[in-house]
C-alpha cells in the first residue's frame, strides 16, 4: 500500500533521495554565498573603501554568533534524542533551536532598526550595500530554517507520521548547520576585519 509519507528511497549512490537532494540544494547555496562574499572581498580591496565607519557593534555580532553556535548544539541534541526515541527531548531541543534562531532574527531586526534610525541604508555607501545584502540574505535563510524546523516539529506530534518522516530532522539539521557556518564567515568579515 502506497503512503504519501513514505521514507525516501536510496538512490544509485546508496544515499537516501531526501538527503541527496538536501546536499545538492546546499551546494547551490554555497555557490550563492560564495559569490556574495567574493564580491564583498573584491569590493573591499578597491581603493577608497569606506568601511563601516564605526557603526557595527561587535558585542551584538558576538551575541548573534553565540546564539547560532548554541542553536547548532541544540539541533544536534534534538537529533540524538530522536535516535534514542526520546520524543519529549526531541521536541524540547528542536523548540530551543527554533527559539534561538528567532532570537537571532529579533536581534538582527533591532540592529537594522538602529542603522535606519541613524540614516544608514543600503544606499549610504558600498560597505552598507554589502552589509545589508549579506546579512539580509543570511537572515532570510535563518527564517527559512526556523520555518523548516517548525514544520519538522509539527511532524513530531503524530507518532505514525514521525516514524515515516523522522529523517527530515537530519535534513533540517544539515540546513541549520549550513546557515550557522555562513554566519561564521560573515561575522569576522563584517564585524571584525
Amino acid at each position: 500500500m502506497a503512503n504519501s509519507h513514505a521514507v525516501s528511497l536510496p538512490t544509485a549512490t546508496g544515499i537516501p533521495s531526501g538527503k541527496l537532494g538536501m546536499w545538492i540544494f546546499l551546494a547551490s547555496e554555497v555557490m550563492f554565498f560564495t559569490g556574495l562574499i567574493g564580491a564583498y572581498v573584491v569590493l573591499r580591496s578597491a581603493p577608497g573603501w569606506p568601511g563601516p565607519e564605526g557603526h557595527l557593534s561587535v558585542p551584538i555580532g558576538t551575541t548573534n554568533t553565540l546564539i547560532l553556535i548554541g542553536s547548532s548544539v541544540t539541533i544536534v541534541l534534538s537529533l540524538a534524542a530522536s535516535q534514542q526515541e526520546a520524543m519529549r527531548l526531541t521536541r524540547w531541543w528542536l523548540l530551543a533551536t527554533i527559539l534561538l534562531g528567532s532570537s537571532f532574527l529579533v536581534i538582527k531586526g533591532f540592529e537594522y532598526s538602529a542603522k535606519f534610525s541613524h540614516h544608514i541604508f543600503p544606499s549610504t555607501n558600498v560597505f552598507w550595500s554589502c552589509y545589508f545584502a549579506l546579512t539580509g540574505f543570511h537572515a532570510l535563510h535563518v527564517l527559512g530554517g526556523v520555518v523548516f524546523n517548525l514544520w519538522v516539529l509539527s511532524r513530531t506530534l503524530n507518532a505514525e507520521v514521525w516514524q515515516l518522516q523522522r529523517q527530515r530532522l537530519e535534513y533540517a539539521g544539515l540546513y541549520w548547520h549550513f546557515v550557522d557556518i555562513v554566519w561564521i564567515f560573515l561575522f569576522p568579515l563584517l564585524y571584525l576585519i
